[in-house]
């Protein structure tokens, strides 16, 4: 679950060396805006505010917890009047004009969390509206509107249209629905990386096996969002081999493909520049999920082990989007965030914004564990994003959680 957006260039790079979790010796920069008191989270919220919100809100109601009305107040004003929302809006009072750079990613995260907290079916409804107008000939949908299909949007509004209790096989453009534009994304299984899923084609069309659009891929072929928990049978361990692949044939080839990727070390790799063989923690974490929906229990949980070792600074560091996507991948293998290797996920999260109700919360932390501290921002890490640049006129993905087309 991760961010995008960039107006140039130079912000890209900025970005990206202020997002690699693996490299911060120290604390974000001061945010460039004003931090709102319903945001979770203290660093710049130009990114990723609705993200990291849309998550925080997530996971929260996950753990049976009831979200600040502050908080949710704060993500429903985010929204413009043609049901859209951008990646962060300082003066949402303001009507959305065409500077304002509305994308999927941002509208899939805000639809899935304004559903969980119930109470805004209208916004809900205008977002999803919208989703579908931008839907692309093929099937699926890009960051932006109008631009080109990848399969972490495509699988971030399925997340979508699964929330309101749409079938994402009736969400038709073309004659295609997401599902073709997911299978037009996976590998074939006698090529390197067969199985995967790539981002979007190569410049001449050659797929590229990538864990983070993978591990999205997982959840859009099964037509699950950012929530799930393992259920269905293990996933063939066979990749299927077809032209015309089915969503669950899609589902099961990328939950081997993944499975193999992180057998020998538990985690995934980080593909961003300057972190080189240093551990993708945001990346892991979705992997996790993603594996637990395909039923592969057993690598989820050794995968989550692993996390449980290694990530809690990473989360300390990153902020509320990296302790949504933890939360998230302990619900999926049924495990306890309150202790996360004496860390509690589920407190060090609420502590970075307005406090929730807690009196639904099931899942409370045990009595000398580590609360975490309070500091942070947004994890540039959950398939679930980060980053599609604009520059020149040309789409280029900046994919701050490691969602590069060159391969895994």
């Amino acid at each position: 679950m991760n961010v995008r957006r960039s107006a140039a260039a130079l912000a890209a790079v900025g970005v990206l060396a202020a997002a690699a979790p693996a490299t911060a010796a120290g604390p974000s920069p001061s945010p460039k805006v004003a931090i709102p008191s319903g945001l979770y989270g203290r660093t710049d919220p130009t990114y990723d505010g609705v993200w990291r919100q849309s998550l925080t809100l997530i996971a929260q109601r996950t753990l049976g917890y009831e979200p600040a009305a502050k908080a949710v107040d704060w993500l429903a004003g985010q929204q413009c009047a043609n049901g859209a929302f951008a990646a962060f809006r300082a003066a949402p009072d303001k009507a959305c004009d065409s500077k304002v750079m509305v994308d999927t990613n941002s509208t899939g995260a805000a639809v899935q969390a304004l559903k969980a907290v119930g109470g805004h079916a209208d916004a809900v409804g205008r977002a999803v509206d919208w989703l579908k107008s931008v839907q692309n000939k093929d099937g699926g949908w890009g960051y932006s509107p109008g631009g080109a299909s990848d399969t972490n949007s495509t699988s971030v509004v399925i997340g979508a249209l699964t929330a309101v209790g749409t079938d994402p096989a009736s969400a038709g453009k073309g004659g295609k629905s997401p599902y073709d534009l997911l299978a037009a994304m996976s590998i074939p299984c006698g090529q390197v990386g067969g199985g995967g899923l790539a981002f979007q084609p190569g410049k001449k069309g050659t797929l590229y096996a990538n864990a983070d659009a993978t591990a999205a891929g997982v959840l859009g072929a099964l037509g699950k969002g950012f929530v799930t928990t393992t259920g269905k049978a293990p996933g063939n361990d066979a990749c299927v081999t077809g032209k015309h692949l089915t969503p669950a044939q899609v589902a099961d080839n990328a939950g081997g493909h993944l499975a193999k990727v992180v057998a020998r070390t538990g985690h995934l790799t980080s593909t961003l520049p300057g972190a080189a063989d240093q551990p993708d923690f945001g990346n892991t974490a979705d992997t996790v999920v993603a594996l637990a929906a395909d039923g592969r229990l057993a690598q989820a949980l050794r995968s989550y082990t692993w996390l449980e070792n290694n990530a809690a600074h990473w989360a300390e560091q990153s902020g509320p989007a990296a302790y949504a996507q933890l939360i998230l991948a302990a619900h999926a293998v049924g495990a306890q965030p309150g202790d996360f290797g004496g860390t509690s996920l589920v407190r060090s999260l609420n502590a970075l914004g307005p406090a929730p109700s807690m009196a639904s919360a099931g899942q409370e932390t045990k009595k000398g564990e580590k609360s975490g501290k309070s500091g942070g921002g947004s994890a540039f890490g959950v398939w679930w994003f980060v980053g599609v640049c604009l520059v020149a006129g040309i789409g280029i993905g900046f994919l701050l959680s490691g969602r590069k087309k060159q391969q895994l």
